[in-house]
Protein backbone atom coordinates (compact mmCIF):
# COMPACT_ATOMS: atom_id res chain seq x y z
CA UNK A 1 0.00 0.00 0.00
CA UNK A 2 1.06 3.47 -0.86
CA UNK A 3 1.47 6.23 2.15
CA UNK A 4 2.54 9.94 1.95
CA UNK A 5 3.73 11.90 5.00
CA UNK A 6 2.68 15.12 5.93
CA UNK A 7 5.12 17.22 8.14
CA UNK A 8 4.40 20.55 10.23
CA UNK A 9 6.66 22.24 12.95
CA UNK A 10 10.25 21.74 13.73
CA UNK A 11 13.20 19.63 12.78
CA UNK A 12 12.37 17.40 15.53
CA UNK A 13 9.11 16.41 13.76
CA UNK A 14 11.03 16.13 10.58
CA UNK A 15 13.51 13.42 12.02
CA UNK A 16 10.32 11.89 13.88
CA UNK A 17 8.59 11.43 9.92
CA UNK A 18 11.61 10.00 8.61
CA UNK A 19 11.96 7.40 11.27
CA UNK A 20 8.11 6.53 10.88
CA UNK A 21 8.69 6.06 7.11
CA UNK A 22 11.84 3.43 7.33
CA UNK A 23 9.25 2.04 10.15
CA UNK A 24 6.47 1.55 7.45
CA UNK A 25 8.85 0.65 4.88
CA UNK A 26 10.19 -2.13 7.12
CA UNK A 27 6.47 -3.36 7.44
CA UNK A 28 6.06 -3.44 3.72
CA UNK A 29 4.82 -0.21 2.81
CA UNK A 30 5.99 2.07 -0.05
CA UNK A 31 6.64 5.15 0.91
CA UNK A 32 5.34 8.05 -1.72
CA UNK A 33 6.62 11.17 -1.99
CA UNK A 34 3.79 12.29 -4.64
CA UNK A 35 0.31 12.73 -2.46
CA UNK A 36 -1.57 12.18 -5.09
CA UNK A 37 -3.56 8.38 -4.94
CA UNK A 38 -1.88 7.47 -2.07
CA UNK A 39 -3.82 4.62 0.53
CA UNK A 40 -2.70 6.30 3.68
CA UNK A 41 -2.20 9.78 4.42
CA UNK A 42 -0.37 10.22 7.75
CA UNK A 43 0.19 13.69 9.42
CA UNK A 44 2.34 14.33 12.06
CA UNK A 45 1.26 17.86 14.02
CA UNK A 46 2.85 20.68 15.53
CA UNK A 47 1.23 22.40 18.16
CA UNK A 48 3.27 25.39 19.48
CA UNK A 49 1.09 27.98 18.15
CA UNK A 50 -2.86 27.72 17.36
CA UNK A 51 -2.10 28.97 13.55
CA UNK A 52 0.25 26.06 13.22
CA UNK A 53 -3.33 23.99 14.23
CA UNK A 54 -5.55 26.08 12.21
CA UNK A 55 -2.97 24.75 9.14
CA UNK A 56 -3.04 21.46 10.26
CA UNK A 57 -6.94 21.24 10.02
CA UNK A 58 -7.12 22.86 6.39
CA UNK A 59 -4.88 20.52 5.33
CA UNK A 60 -5.94 17.53 6.63
CA UNK A 61 -9.41 18.81 5.25
CA UNK A 62 -7.87 19.52 1.86
CA UNK A 63 -6.69 16.01 2.20
CA UNK A 64 -9.66 14.34 3.27
CA UNK A 65 -11.85 16.11 0.20
CA UNK A 66 -9.46 15.30 -2.48
CA UNK A 67 -9.07 11.71 -1.30
CA UNK A 68 -12.63 10.30 0.07
CA UNK A 69 -11.71 6.52 0.14
CA UNK A 70 -8.34 6.95 1.50
CA UNK A 71 -6.84 6.10 5.02
CA UNK A 72 -5.78 9.11 7.26
CA UNK A 73 -4.13 9.34 10.75
CA UNK A 74 -3.11 12.00 12.47
CA UNK A 75 -0.34 12.16 14.87
CA UNK A 76 1.97 14.33 17.11
CA UNK A 77 1.50 17.07 19.32
CA UNK A 78 -1.74 18.28 18.90
CA UNK A 79 -3.05 14.87 19.74
CA UNK A 80 -1.07 14.97 22.56
CA UNK A 81 -1.63 18.00 23.87
CA UNK A 82 -5.33 17.93 22.89
CA UNK A 83 -6.52 14.60 22.70
CA UNK A 84 -10.45 15.12 23.11
CA UNK A 85 -10.30 17.78 20.52
CA UNK A 86 -8.11 15.43 18.56
CA UNK A 87 -10.37 12.48 19.03
CA UNK A 88 -13.28 14.58 17.56
CA UNK A 89 -11.71 15.18 14.09
CA UNK A 90 -14.50 13.78 11.43
CA UNK A 91 -12.02 13.34 8.87
CA UNK A 92 -9.15 11.70 10.87
CA UNK A 93 -9.49 7.45 11.22
CA UNK A 94 -6.65 7.02 13.41
CA UNK A 95 -5.41 9.29 16.15
CA UNK A 96 -2.31 9.08 17.94
CA UNK A 97 -0.11 10.88 20.01
CA UNK A 98 4.20 11.74 20.44
CA UNK A 99 4.40 8.19 22.49
CA UNK A 100 5.34 4.98 21.16
CA UNK A 101 4.36 6.24 17.37
CA UNK A 102 6.37 2.73 16.56
CA UNK A 103 3.26 0.72 17.31
CA UNK A 104 1.57 3.48 14.08
CA UNK A 105 1.58 0.35 11.21
CA UNK A 106 -0.09 -1.95 13.59
CA UNK A 107 -2.90 0.96 14.33
CA UNK A 108 -3.46 1.00 11.03
CA UNK A 109 -3.47 -2.78 10.23
CA UNK A 110 -6.57 -2.84 13.29
CA UNK A 111 -8.11 0.09 11.36
CA UNK A 112 -7.95 -1.64 7.59
CA UNK A 113 -9.43 -4.96 9.64
CA UNK A 114 -12.61 -3.25 11.56
CA UNK A 115 -12.70 -0.10 9.83
CA UNK A 116 -13.25 1.60 13.45
CA UNK A 117 -12.00 4.54 14.32
CA UNK A 118 -8.66 4.25 16.04
CA UNK A 119 -8.07 6.43 19.28
CA UNK A 120 -4.55 6.00 20.88
CA UNK A 121 -3.17 8.71 22.58
CA UNK A 122 -0.77 7.43 25.56
CA UNK A 123 -0.10 10.01 28.39
CA UNK A 124 3.73 10.49 29.92
CA UNK A 125 4.44 9.62 33.00
CA UNK A 126 8.21 10.52 35.24
CA UNK A 127 10.78 8.05 34.06
CA UNK A 128 9.56 7.17 30.49
CA UNK A 129 12.98 6.26 28.51
CA UNK A 130 13.78 8.07 25.29
CA UNK A 131 11.65 6.16 22.50
CA UNK A 132 14.55 4.41 20.31
CA UNK A 133 14.34 5.95 17.23
CA UNK A 134 17.22 5.48 14.89
CA UNK A 135 16.98 6.67 11.27
CA UNK A 136 19.46 5.25 8.51
CA UNK A 137 19.79 8.53 6.05
CA UNK A 138 17.61 10.99 4.89
CA UNK A 139 16.65 11.00 1.00
CA UNK A 140 18.05 13.91 -1.08
CA UNK A 141 19.64 15.43 2.05
CA UNK A 142 23.40 16.49 2.65
CA UNK A 143 23.24 16.98 6.68
CA UNK A 144 21.37 13.82 8.71
CA UNK A 145 19.50 15.03 11.91
CA UNK A 146 20.14 13.20 14.86
CA UNK A 147 17.16 13.48 17.70
CA UNK A 148 19.04 12.96 20.74
CA UNK A 149 16.59 14.50 23.38
CA UNK A 150 13.21 14.62 24.33
CA UNK A 151 10.34 16.38 26.49
CA UNK A 152 10.62 19.65 29.07
CA UNK A 153 10.34 20.52 32.52
CA UNK A 154 10.75 23.87 31.71
CA UNK A 155 7.10 25.33 31.75
CA UNK A 156 7.26 28.77 29.83
CA UNK A 157 4.03 30.10 31.01
CA UNK A 158 3.47 30.44 26.83
CA UNK A 159 4.34 26.81 25.96
CA UNK A 160 2.46 24.20 25.42
CA UNK A 161 5.11 21.72 24.68
CA UNK A 162 5.68 20.25 28.09
CA UNK A 163 2.13 19.07 27.85
CA UNK A 164 2.69 17.55 23.86
CA UNK A 165 6.22 16.05 24.50
CA UNK A 166 6.62 14.71 28.72
CA UNK A 167 9.10 15.32 30.62
CA UNK A 168 13.52 15.60 29.86
CA UNK A 169 14.64 11.89 28.33
CA UNK A 170 17.82 11.77 26.79
CA UNK A 171 19.08 9.20 23.92
CA UNK A 172 21.90 7.13 25.46
CA UNK A 173 25.33 7.38 24.71
CA UNK A 174 25.33 3.76 23.22
CA UNK A 175 22.60 4.54 21.06
CA UNK A 176 23.82 8.04 19.17
CA UNK A 177 27.00 6.47 18.32
CA UNK A 178 25.91 3.10 16.79
CA UNK A 179 23.20 6.09 14.94
CA UNK A 180 26.20 8.19 13.83
CA UNK A 181 28.27 5.21 12.56
CA UNK A 182 25.38 4.29 10.36
CA UNK A 183 25.19 7.43 9.52
CA UNK A 184 28.27 8.02 8.57
CA UNK A 185 28.77 4.73 6.50
CA UNK A 186 25.50 6.13 4.94
CA UNK A 187 27.82 8.90 3.56
CA UNK A 188 26.79 11.66 5.47
CA UNK A 189 29.53 14.16 6.67
CA UNK A 190 27.43 16.32 8.74
CA UNK A 191 25.18 15.60 11.45
CA UNK A 192 22.82 18.27 13.20
CA UNK A 193 22.05 17.15 16.88
CA UNK A 194 18.32 18.28 17.50
CA UNK A 195 15.94 17.92 20.55
CA UNK A 196 12.77 19.99 22.40
CA UNK A 197 15.27 21.21 24.81
CA UNK A 198 18.68 20.38 23.50
CA UNK A 199 20.51 22.05 26.30
CA UNK A 200 19.70 19.20 28.58
CA UNK A 201 20.64 16.53 26.97
CA UNK A 202 21.74 13.58 29.32
CA UNK A 203 20.39 15.34 32.40
CA UNK A 204 19.41 11.76 33.56
CA UNK A 205 22.31 9.96 32.90
CA UNK A 206 24.88 12.74 34.68
CA UNK A 207 26.11 13.62 31.27
CA UNK A 208 25.68 16.93 29.49
CA UNK A 209 25.81 18.00 25.71
CA UNK A 210 29.16 18.34 25.68
CA UNK A 211 29.00 14.63 26.08
CA UNK A 212 26.88 14.06 23.21
CA UNK A 213 28.99 16.40 20.81
CA UNK A 214 32.42 14.30 22.24
CA UNK A 215 30.39 11.41 20.60
CA UNK A 216 29.07 11.93 17.42
CA UNK A 217 32.51 13.94 16.61
CA UNK A 218 34.80 11.04 17.42
CA UNK A 219 32.61 8.91 14.89
CA UNK A 220 34.91 8.48 11.70
CA UNK A 221 33.69 9.93 8.60
CA UNK A 222 31.72 12.74 10.06
CA UNK A 223 33.29 15.99 9.16
CA UNK A 224 31.12 18.58 10.65
CA UNK A 225 28.77 18.52 13.90
CA UNK A 226 26.15 21.16 14.22
CA UNK A 227 24.08 21.87 17.36
CA UNK A 228 19.64 22.80 16.98
CA UNK A 229 18.12 25.58 19.12
CA UNK A 230 19.79 26.04 22.33
CA UNK A 231 18.00 27.00 25.63
CA UNK A 232 20.98 29.97 27.07
CA UNK A 233 21.02 28.88 30.86
CA UNK A 234 22.25 25.49 30.50
CA UNK A 235 25.59 26.33 29.04
CA UNK A 236 28.37 26.76 31.26
CA UNK A 237 32.02 27.91 31.19
CA UNK A 238 33.06 24.29 31.21
CA UNK A 239 31.07 23.45 28.26
CA UNK A 240 31.78 26.00 26.15
CA UNK A 241 35.53 25.04 26.87
CA UNK A 242 35.05 20.86 25.93
CA UNK A 243 32.80 22.64 22.91
CA UNK A 244 35.35 24.58 21.80
CA UNK A 245 37.93 21.92 21.83
CA UNK A 246 35.96 20.12 19.18
CA UNK A 247 37.31 21.21 15.81
CA UNK A 248 34.68 19.48 13.85
CA UNK A 249 31.63 21.45 15.49
CA UNK A 250 30.12 24.50 13.65
CA UNK A 251 30.59 27.61 15.27
CA UNK A 252 26.95 28.17 14.96
CA UNK A 253 24.63 28.60 18.00
CA UNK A 254 20.62 29.20 17.62
CA UNK A 255 20.20 30.56 21.38
CA UNK A 256 16.99 30.81 21.83
CA UNK A 257 15.88 34.47 23.28
CA UNK A 258 12.06 35.40 23.07
CA UNK A 259 12.92 38.49 24.16
CA UNK A 260 15.52 41.42 24.81
CA UNK A 261 13.46 42.89 28.26
CA UNK A 262 14.44 41.31 31.44
CA UNK A 263 10.85 42.15 32.67
CA UNK A 264 8.82 40.16 29.87
CA UNK A 265 11.19 37.26 30.19
CA UNK A 266 10.37 36.83 33.57
CA UNK A 267 6.66 37.10 32.54
CA UNK A 268 7.39 34.34 30.22
CA UNK A 269 9.08 32.14 33.23
CA UNK A 270 12.25 32.41 31.30
CA UNK A 271 15.40 31.52 33.52
CA UNK A 272 18.37 34.18 32.28
CA UNK A 273 18.10 38.23 31.98
CA UNK A 274 19.32 40.24 28.94
CA UNK A 275 22.69 40.27 30.42
CA UNK A 276 23.06 36.64 31.01
CA UNK A 277 22.31 36.27 27.63
CA UNK A 278 24.84 38.76 26.19
CA UNK A 279 27.50 37.17 28.19
CA UNK A 280 27.09 33.72 27.33
CA UNK A 281 27.11 35.31 23.70
CA UNK A 282 30.33 37.58 24.09
CA UNK A 283 31.69 33.91 25.80
CA UNK A 284 30.94 32.01 22.39
CA UNK A 285 32.66 34.61 19.95
CA UNK A 286 36.09 34.41 21.97
CA UNK A 287 36.26 30.60 21.96
CA UNK A 288 35.03 30.26 18.60
CA UNK A 289 36.23 32.05 15.53
CA UNK A 290 33.73 33.34 12.96
CA UNK A 291 31.23 32.30 14.88
CA UNK A 292 27.15 33.01 14.39
CA UNK A 293 24.68 33.16 16.53
CA UNK A 294 20.69 33.04 15.49
CA UNK A 295 17.77 33.14 17.58
CA UNK A 296 14.11 33.46 17.92
CA UNK A 297 12.04 36.71 18.74
CA UNK A 298 8.83 36.89 20.13
CA UNK A 299 6.91 40.37 20.23
CA UNK A 300 3.37 41.55 21.49
CA UNK A 301 3.76 39.09 24.42
CA UNK A 302 0.86 39.83 27.56
CA UNK A 303 1.73 43.47 29.58
CA UNK A 304 4.29 43.86 26.79
CA UNK A 305 4.56 47.69 26.92
CA UNK A 306 6.21 50.26 24.13
CA UNK A 307 8.85 50.70 26.28
CA UNK A 308 9.31 46.50 27.05
CA UNK A 309 9.37 46.21 23.07
CA UNK A 310 12.04 48.92 22.66
CA UNK A 311 14.19 47.65 25.22
CA UNK A 312 13.88 44.47 23.24
CA UNK A 313 14.40 46.32 20.15
CA UNK A 314 17.46 47.29 21.41
CA UNK A 315 18.68 44.42 22.47
CA UNK A 316 18.80 42.75 19.24
CA UNK A 317 20.45 45.16 17.78
CA UNK A 318 23.09 45.72 20.07
CA UNK A 319 23.96 41.63 20.11
CA UNK A 320 24.22 41.77 15.98
CA UNK A 321 22.56 38.25 15.01
CA UNK A 322 22.97 36.68 11.85
CA UNK A 323 19.62 35.65 11.53
CA UNK A 324 16.34 35.67 13.35
CA UNK A 325 13.26 34.48 13.38
CA UNK A 326 10.78 37.20 14.33
CA UNK A 327 6.95 35.57 15.63
CA UNK A 328 4.25 37.71 17.27
CA UNK A 329 2.73 36.12 20.45
CA UNK A 330 0.00 33.75 19.64
CA UNK A 331 -1.99 32.78 22.78
CA UNK A 332 -1.29 28.99 22.79
CA UNK A 333 -5.13 27.31 24.92
CA UNK A 334 -3.57 25.04 28.12
CA UNK A 335 -0.75 27.57 29.10
CA UNK A 336 -0.69 30.96 32.06
CA UNK A 337 -0.04 33.39 29.52
CA UNK A 338 -3.44 32.52 27.65
CA UNK A 339 -5.14 33.91 30.39
CA UNK A 340 -3.05 36.37 31.32
CA UNK A 341 -4.37 40.15 31.25
CA UNK A 342 -3.77 42.88 28.66
CA UNK A 343 -3.56 40.73 25.82
CA UNK A 344 -1.82 42.95 22.94
CA UNK A 345 -4.00 43.27 19.99
CA UNK A 346 -3.25 41.55 16.76
CA UNK A 347 -2.43 45.34 14.90
CA UNK A 348 0.59 45.83 17.50
CA UNK A 349 1.75 42.39 17.42
CA UNK A 350 1.41 42.92 13.78
CA UNK A 351 3.22 46.15 13.72
CA UNK A 352 5.90 45.38 16.23
CA UNK A 353 6.98 41.98 14.59
CA UNK A 354 8.06 44.19 10.96
CA UNK A 355 10.05 46.98 13.14
CA UNK A 356 11.81 43.46 14.95
CA UNK A 357 11.99 42.22 11.34
CA UNK A 358 13.63 45.28 9.55
CA UNK A 359 15.80 45.52 13.03
CA UNK A 360 16.85 41.73 11.80
CA UNK A 361 17.51 42.27 8.21
CA UNK A 362 19.99 45.11 9.15
CA UNK A 363 21.83 42.76 11.55
CA UNK A 364 21.39 39.64 9.01
CA UNK A 365 23.10 42.23 5.96
CA UNK A 366 26.14 43.17 8.46
CA UNK A 367 26.95 39.83 9.38
CA UNK A 368 27.03 38.56 5.87
CA UNK A 369 29.15 41.40 4.98
CA UNK A 370 31.60 40.45 7.61
CA UNK A 371 32.05 37.41 5.64
CA UNK A 372 33.03 39.00 2.16
CA UNK A 373 36.94 38.22 1.58
CA UNK A 374 36.92 35.02 3.83
CA UNK A 375 38.07 31.23 2.41
CA UNK A 376 36.18 29.21 3.89
CA UNK A 377 34.98 25.31 3.83
CA UNK A 378 31.28 24.88 2.14
CA UNK A 379 29.43 21.85 2.29
CA UNK A 380 27.84 21.04 -1.07
CA UNK A 381 23.92 20.55 -1.29
CA UNK A 382 22.04 18.94 -4.28
CA UNK A 383 21.95 21.20 -6.88
CA UNK A 384 18.99 22.89 -7.84
CA UNK A 385 17.27 23.51 -11.36
CA UNK A 386 19.25 26.38 -12.31
CA UNK A 387 22.39 23.78 -11.68
CA UNK A 388 23.94 26.64 -9.27
CA UNK A 389 26.16 24.90 -6.99
CA UNK A 390 25.25 26.06 -3.26
CA UNK A 391 26.11 24.73 0.68
CA UNK A 392 27.18 26.22 3.78
CA UNK A 393 30.22 27.41 5.73
CA UNK A 394 30.64 26.08 8.99
CA UNK A 395 28.36 28.91 10.51
CA UNK A 396 25.76 28.19 8.10
CA UNK A 397 26.21 30.99 6.00
CA UNK A 398 24.87 29.88 2.31
CA UNK A 399 27.37 30.60 -0.44
CA UNK A 400 26.04 30.30 -3.91
CA UNK A 401 28.92 29.48 -6.69
CA UNK A 402 27.60 31.09 -10.54
CA UNK A 403 29.09 28.85 -12.33
CA UNK A 404 27.55 25.85 -13.91
CA UNK A 405 29.08 22.50 -13.41
CA UNK A 406 27.62 20.47 -16.18
CA UNK A 407 30.25 17.50 -16.16
CA UNK A 408 29.96 16.58 -12.27
CA UNK A 409 27.73 17.32 -9.09
CA UNK A 410 29.43 18.96 -6.43
CA UNK A 411 26.74 18.13 -3.90
CA UNK A 412 28.18 16.57 -0.40
CA UNK A 413 32.01 17.60 -1.80
CA UNK A 414 33.73 20.07 0.82
CA UNK A 415 35.58 22.28 -1.32
CA UNK A 416 36.99 25.95 -0.31
CA UNK A 417 35.30 28.97 -0.98
CA UNK A 418 36.06 32.74 -1.05
CA UNK A 419 33.28 35.13 -0.49
CA UNK A 420 33.61 37.77 -3.26
CA UNK A 421 30.06 39.62 -2.60
CA UNK A 422 26.69 39.51 -0.92
CA UNK A 423 23.34 39.68 -2.35
CA UNK A 424 19.96 39.81 -0.36
CA UNK A 425 20.28 37.19 2.11
CA UNK A 426 23.08 35.04 0.96
CA UNK A 427 26.93 35.10 -0.15
CA UNK A 428 28.73 34.68 -3.82
CA UNK A 429 31.82 32.60 -4.01
CA UNK A 430 34.01 31.17 -6.12
CA UNK A 431 35.77 27.87 -5.43
CA UNK A 432 39.63 28.19 -4.45
CA UNK A 433 40.73 24.23 -4.18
Amino acid sequence: MNIHFKTFGCKVNLYETENMKQNFASHGYTISEDEKNCDIYVINSCTVTESGDKKMFKELRRIRRENPDAVIAVTGCYPQAFPNEASALDEADIVTGTKNRSTLPFIIEDYLQTKEKQINVCGYSSGDLFEDMQNSGYTGNTRAFIKIQDGCNMFCSYCIIPYSRGRFRSKPPEKLREETENLAKAGYREIVLVGINLSFYGIEFGLRLADAVENVCSVEGVERVRLGSLEPEMISDEDIKRLSAQPKLCPQFHLSLQSGCGRTLKAMNRRYTPNDYETLVNKLRSNFDNCAVTTDVMVGFPGETEEDFAESLEFVKNIGFSKVHVFPYSQRKGTPAAVMEDQIPTEVKNLRAKRMTEAAAVSQRKFLESQVGLTVPVLFEREKEDKLPHGYTPNYTLVKIFTKYLDKSLRNKIFYVKIIRLEEDYCVGEIIY
